[in-house]
């Protein structure tokens, strides 16, 4: 295993260099060498939002989940033998990355055209569809984001700044018939209390939510919405500017993903061989 304790060693190095860039007016050196930075450094620092099981703290403080022990492999075959994770709400991901909290997005993002303007997105590791979480038994008979449509008495539950949100408006789901959340803690409490009468956000996620918590499970999966194919593919997110580490980065992604040592890796945490990735980066950032 490498070094992957969550710490707090990583803002106080984001400071410590950015400091440095601005006194010598060197900040561009600074956003082009960061592949360089962290390969002397001995760690790189990778944010991630406590979504089980794309990227998560154990209780010990260990960074974990599918997108961060990929992150792990690729980073030391790159020279970079510890990751730092920096806990943010999903929805301060791209700003805090763009901010120089952290260097990398190692949660399982969705990519999109939307963030393709804003960050740089290695190649995919994974495609996935969607499901609803939803209290034991499913009582008010959810399916899929059309249920809301239909139903204008139900409420659903996103988490803020996921695709979840898009999803719901091209389903024709009101705004008003959603709560949006900071977490996935709060989309469980937000079922298991009724305020909401399901959570929407990726298969694998809601497969975990209703393993670890009571009075809650999952619909089945499904990857339609409107109509409209939505099988989703996640990968890692970067700085624009950080070319370097973007093209080493994604050399040794294009031979990791698919061979027995990543479905390995991935295995333990629900995936298999039906979740590798089907498109490219290119064509997920054109639409």
């Amino acid at each position: 295993m490498f070094g992957t304790m969550f710490t707090r060693r990583a803002t106080f190095m984001a400071g410590v260099s950015l400091i440095a860039a601005s006194m010598l007016n060197l900040s561009p050196v600074y956003a082009q060498s960061t592949l360089e930075d962290a390969r002397k450094q001995g760690f790189i620092r990778v944010g991630f939002a406590n979504e089980a099981p794309f990227g998560y703290a154990t209780p010990e403080g260990v960074l974990t989940g599918e997108s961060p022990e990929i992150a792990k492999i690729i980073l030391a075959r790159l020279g970079i033998p510890s990751v730092d994770g920096v806990l943010t709400e999903f929805g301060a991901l791209i700003p805090g990355l763009k901010a120089h909290r952290f260097d990398i997005i190692a949660a399982g993002m969705f990519i999109t055209p939307k963030r393709c303007q804003e960050v740089a997105f290695s190649e995919p590791s994974y495609g996935i569809g969607e499901a609803m979480l939803v209290q034991t038994g499913n009582p008010k008979g959810v399916k899929d984001y059309s249920t809301f449509v239909e139903n204008a008495d139900l409420k659903l539950a996103i988490m803020a700044g996921s695709i979840n949100v898009d999803y719901a408006a091209a389903a024709g789901v009101p705004e008003a018939q959603l709560l949006v959340l900071p977490d996935t803690s709060s989309l469980i409490a937000a079922v298991q209390s009724g305020r909401a009468d399901a959570a929407g956000l990726a298969a694998l996620s809601i497969a975990d939510m209703a393993k670890k918590a009571e009075g809650v499970e999952s619909t089945a999966p499904f990857s339609e919405i409107a109509g409209k194919p939505i099988k989703a593919h996640g990968g890692f997110a970067f700085r624009k500017e950080d070319t370097s580490l973007v093209d080493a980065f994604n050399a040794e992604l294009k031979n990791f993903i698919g061979t027995p040592e990543h479905l390995k890796v991935v295995e333990q945490f629900g995936l298999d061989e039906s979740y590798l990735p089907q498109k490219t980066t290119a064509e997920l950032c054109g639409g």
